[in-house]
C-alpha cells in the first residue's frame, strides 16, 4: 500500500492551538481559531504487515538510504526509541501508543521520497506521526476517522521529546484547508472548498530562530494576564485572532486572493505590535521584514506574513496569479538567495459523469421484460408526464449539476436505448402532439445529447458491469445510481444534489444511507460506522451485503439507533481507484456468488481511502419486484413522500 501525507501550513492564527488550551484554566481566554492547509510537498511510503517488528527504511533528499532499522514490536523498546528524539523517533512514539490502544502486529515502513523541508514550520514531523498512524490503521483496519489518525498522530508525538502543537496533525486532512477550532481539550475541525486556484509562495527565510524560546515566552502571558504586553498577546492570539481568521475563511471560500492578502499584512501586523514585546530577541525577525518588504516583489504579490512560531523562519505570500507565483519565486531566489516552495490551494476534483448500470435482465418482472427492459416500465412524474423509469434517473443526475450519464446496457438492448435518447418520433406522430409534449420530446433529444452508452458484454454481476464504465470516467470520482431505482427528495434538494454536496465538502468516497428495519436487512447492503455529525453523516466502519440478523446484531449497530440499521440508499459518489480493485477481481476471477460484485471492492475502499454515509433526505423506490413496482407507481407521483 502506498500512502502520501503532505507537509501543513498555517495560514493564519499562529499561536491560537495551545492559547486556546488555556480555557481549561480560565475561561475568559478565547478560543483559538487557525487556518491550515496542506502543502503540494510531504512524505510517500510504501508500507505492509509485519509479524513481529517495525521494519523503517527512509530515503534522504541526496537519495542516500537510511536503514533498515528495526524495533520490535514491543511497548518497552518502542517507548526507549520515541524518547531518543530523531526521525525513527516519531514511528516509535505513534506505535507504542497504537500498541497502548489496539490489538496489532509490526509494520514495514519505506519512507522511499520525502519533499518536503524539515524545521521550517510546515510540520514535517507530524506528517510522518500521521502517515504511521494512518499505515497502521489501513493496514490493521483499525477503523480511525481522519480525526482518530490526527489524535493518534498527536499522543505519538508527544511521546517524543518533540513538543507540537494539536493544530500540526491537521495534515492528516491532505491539502485541503481546514478551519480549525480549539477550545480547551476540544478540537473541532471545519473542512473548506475554494472555487478556483490560490496560488502561494512558501519562503524559507535561512536565518534561526529559537522556537522553544519563543513558546516558552509567549506561554507566560497564559492562563491570566498581568500587565500591558501579556494582555497585549491574549488580545492579539484571542479576539483580533478570531476576527482576522474568520474574515480570512470567507475569503478563501471565494477564492479572493486579494482580500487574503490584505488579510496577512493586516495580521502580520498586529503580530508584530502585540507579540514582539513579549520575545523582541526573537520576534523583531529583520530578515523576515526584509524579505516581506522587497520591493521587486510588489507588483506580483497580493500580500504576505510570517509563518508557524513567526520570527526568521519562514514567509509566505498570495501571488497575484500562477505566472506571478513564478516570479515571485524567481525573484527571492535571485535577489536573496533564498529557497522556495510552490503551494496552489485547489478546488476539490469536481463530479462531472454519472453511471447507471441497466444491463440485468430483470428476472423477478418476467415475462414483462421478456417485452421491453424494467428500466423502461413507465412511471407517473409529479408532473404528470409518464416516463421510463430510466429516464427520471438521467433527469436527477443532469438536473444536480452532472454533464454526463452513461448507461451500462446490454449489446441487444442498445438499439433500444439509443432510439428513446437520440431519436426524435416521426413527423406523423409529432404533429399528434399536444404542443407541451412536442416542447417535451425536444427537450428529450437534448437530454439525449448527455447520455452515452457503454455495452455489457456478458452479465456478470455489478461489479463487472461498474468496471465496463471504467474507460468512459477516466481518473475521476462519478456518481452511481441504480437502474432500478428511482429517488425522491423530502426537501428542496433532490437526492443526488445531497450525496454531490457532501462529497464536495468532504472530498470523500460517500454513499447514501437510509433506516432500515431488522425483518429487511437481508435484502440489502447494510453498513457500519461512528458517527461525524449525528444521525446525519456517518463515517463508514464496514460493508456487509445482505447480512443475516445473527451478524447484524453482532457487527452492525450504531451508536444512537435501535431496532433499525442503516442500509445502502443505491446512490454513491466513488473515486476511480474502484477500478483498480475491480480489475483484480476480474483479472483473477474473484467471484461471490458466482458474479463479480461491488461490495468487497468498496470495502477495500473504505479501508484504503474512507468511505462517507449520508442519510437522506428522502425515499427511494424499487421496482425490481412486481410488489415494488405497483408500490412505486402508487406513490412515486405523491406530493412530499
Amino acid at each position: 500500500m502506498k500512502l502520501f501525507v503532505p507537509g501543513r501550513i498555517c495560514l493564519f492564527g499562529e499561536h491560537s492551538d495551545w492559547a486556546g488550551g488555556y480555557r481549561r484554566i480560565n475561561a475568559d481566554v478565547e478560543k483559538g481559531y487557525t487556518l491550515i492547509t496542506g502543502t503540494d510537498q510531504g512524505i510517500y511510503a510504501e508500507v505492509e504487515p509485519h509479524p513481529t517488528s517495525l521494519i523503517l527504511t527512509s530515503t534522504t533528499e541526496d537519495g542516500e538510504r537510511l536503514g533498515p532499522h528495526e524495533i520490535p514490536m514491543d511497548p518497552g523498546a518502542l517507548l526507549e526509541e520515541a524518547q531518543k528524539g530523531g526521525f525513527w523517533s516519531y514511528i516509535a512514539g505513534v506505535a507504542y501508543q497504537v500498541m497502548t490502544n489496539y490489538h496489532v502486529r509490526g509494520l514495514v515502513i519505506d519512507n522511499y521520497q520525502t519533499d518536503l523541508p524539515v524545521k521550517k514550520g510546515l510540520s514535517s514531523s507530524a506528517s510522518i506521526c500521521v502517515l504511521t498512524a494512518r499505515a497502521f490503521n489501513r493496514v490493521y483496519d483499525l477503523k480511525l476517522t481522519i480525526r482518530g489518525e490526527m489524535e493518534l498522530a498527536y499522543m505519538g508525538e508527544i511521546t517524543t521529546p518533540s513538543r507540537c502543537g494539536r493544530m500540526d496533525q491537521g495534515c492528516a486532512f491532505g491539502n485541503r484547508p481546514v478551519l480549525m477550532v480549539f477550545d480547551g481539550d476540544r478540537l473541532e475541525t471545519v473542512e473548506l472548498q475554494v472555487e478556483d486556484e490560490l496560488h502561494l509562495a512558501i519562503v524559507d527565510l535561512g536565518a534561526e530562530k529559537d522556537t522553544m524560546e519563543i513558546l516558552n515566552r509567549l506561554n507566560r502571558c497564559y492562563p491570566f494576564a498581568e500587565n500591558e504586553v501579556e494582555r497585549g498577546v491574549q488580545e492579539l492570539l484571542g479576539p483580533i485572532n478570531k476576527r482576522v481568521t474568520h474574515q480570512a475563511v470567507e475569503a478563501l471560500s471565494a477564492s479572493d486572493g486579494e482580500k487574503i492578502g490584505e488579510l496577512m499584512v493586516e495580521a502580520q501586523g498586529f503580530f508584530d505590535r502585540y507579540a514582539t514585546p513579549a520575545c523582541p530577541e526573537e520576534l523583531t525577525a529583520p530578515v523576515l521584514h526584509r524579505v516581506l518588504n522587497h520591493e521587486p516583489l510588489k507588483p506580483h504579490i497580493w500580500g504576505g506574513k510570517g509563518v508557524g512560531s513567526q520570527g526568521d523562519g519562514t514567509a509566505q505570500f498570495i501571488a497575484r496569479s500562477r505566472a506571478d507565483q513564478q516570479a515571485v519565486i524567481e525573484i527571492l531566489e535571485r535577489d536573496l538567495g533564498v529557497e522556495c516552495l510552490e503551494l496552489t490551494i485547489r478546488p476539490g476534483q469536481q463530479v462531472r459523469k454519472a453511471v447507471i448500470p441497466a444491463a440485468g435482465f430483470g428476472t423477478r418482472l418476467f415475462p414483462a421484460t421478456k417485452a421491453t427492459k424494467k428500466e423502461l416500465f413507465p412511471i407517473i412524474d409529479q408532473d404528470g408526464i409518464a416516463k421510463p423509469a430510466i429516464l427520471l434517473i438521467v433527469e436527477e443526475a443532469l438536473e444536480a449539476g452532472l454533464e454526463e450519464v452513461i448507461i451500462i446496457v446490454q449489446e441487444d438492448d442498445l438499439d433500444d436505448f439509443r432510439s428513446f435518447f437520440n431519436s426524435q418520433v416521426s413527423i406523423e406522430n409529432y404533429n399528434k402532439l399536444p404542443p407541451h409534449f412536442q416542447e417535451y420530446a425536444q427537450q428529450l433529444l437534448e437530454i439525449g445529447r448527455r447520455v452515452t452508452f457503454v455495452a455489457q458484454p456478458n452479465q456478470e454481476g455489478f461489479g463487472h458491469a461498474v468496471y465496463c464504465a471504467r474507460e468512459s470516467i477516466g481518473d475521476e470520482p462519478f456518481l452511481l445510481m441504480l437502474g432500478d431505482h428511482l429517488y425522491r427528495s423530502s426537501n428542496e434538494d433532490s437526492c443526488a444534489k445531497q450525496l454531490l454536496d457532501a462529497y464536495k465538502q468532504h472530498g470523500i468516497n460517500v454513499l447514501g444511507l437510509r433506516r432500515t428495519p431488522e425483518d429487511q436487512i437481508a435484502n440489502f447492503g447494510t453498513v457500519a460506522g461512528v458517527w461525524l455529525e449525528e444521525n446525519r453523516l456517518l463515517n463508514v466502519t464496514e460493508f456487509a451485503e445482505k447480512p443475516t440478523v445473527d451478524y447484524a446484531r453482532n457487527n452492525l449497530l450504531v451508536p444512537g439507533i435501535s431496532d433499525e440499521y442503516l442500509t445502502v440508499f443505491g446512490l454513491y459518489i466513488i473515486k476511480p481507484q474502484i477500478f483498480e480493485y475491480l480489475e483484480e477481481h476480474i483479472a483473477h476471477n474473484v467471484r461471490e456468488r458466482g458474479e463479480f460484485q461491488l461490495t468487497s471492492a468498496l470495502d477495500r475502499l473504505r479501508q484504503e481511502d474512507g468511505f462517507l454515509g449520508l442519510i437522506m433526505e428522502g425515499r427511494r423506490y424499487d421496482i425490481g419486484l412486481p410488489q415494488y413496482y405497483l408500490d412505486t407507481l402508487q406513490t412515486f407521483v405523491e406530493k412530499g413522500v
